[in-house]
């Protein structure tokens, strides 16, 4: 089971094109504006000013998702997260948001409305979860 991630960014929500290149960052690893430009506009049918480029990596740095480097005359960005991690907190806040509910009518309603596979993993969830807080407990 994958541990909820200390480090937070500051913002969570992003937009498609913030998505976009936060995914090409996670794929090359450490990147240039140039390395996101020319992989967006490797797409034939894309267009996409350099500036806007900078802009967003920026904001992504603003919001706390990238870190920026300078080497040389260079700026390099990285991810502060993991896409996998990025993913933990994204599940870990939906989940939080929906049991925010707060009616256990309601979350049982729509626990009973899932189909067979659904229901498998939520108990497979269930499972997972008491196994680790025995191993917690035993620790």
């Amino acid at each position: 089971m994958a541990p909820l991630p200390e480090y937070r960014p500051k913002q969570l929500s992003l937009g498609p094109l913030e998505a976009e290149i936060l995914n090409i960052v996670w794929e090359l690893g450490s990147v240039t504006v140039k390395d996101v430009h020319d992989r967006i506009l490797a797409d034939p049918n894309r267009e996409l000013a350099y500036t806007s480029v900078t802009t967003v990596l920026r904001r992504l740095t603003d919001k706390g998702w990238l870190v920026c480097d300078k080497q040389g005359r260079a700026y390099y960005w990285q991810a502060l997260l993991t896409k996998k991690q990025a993913q933990v907190i994204k599940a870990h806040e939906q989940l939080q948001q929906f049991l925010e509910v707060g009616n256990p009518d309601v979350i049982a309603a729509f626990a009973d409305s899932l189909d067979e596979s659904a229901s498998e993993k939520i108990q497979a969830i269930a499972q997972r979860i008491q196994a680790a807080r025995k191993a917690r407990e035993e620790e």
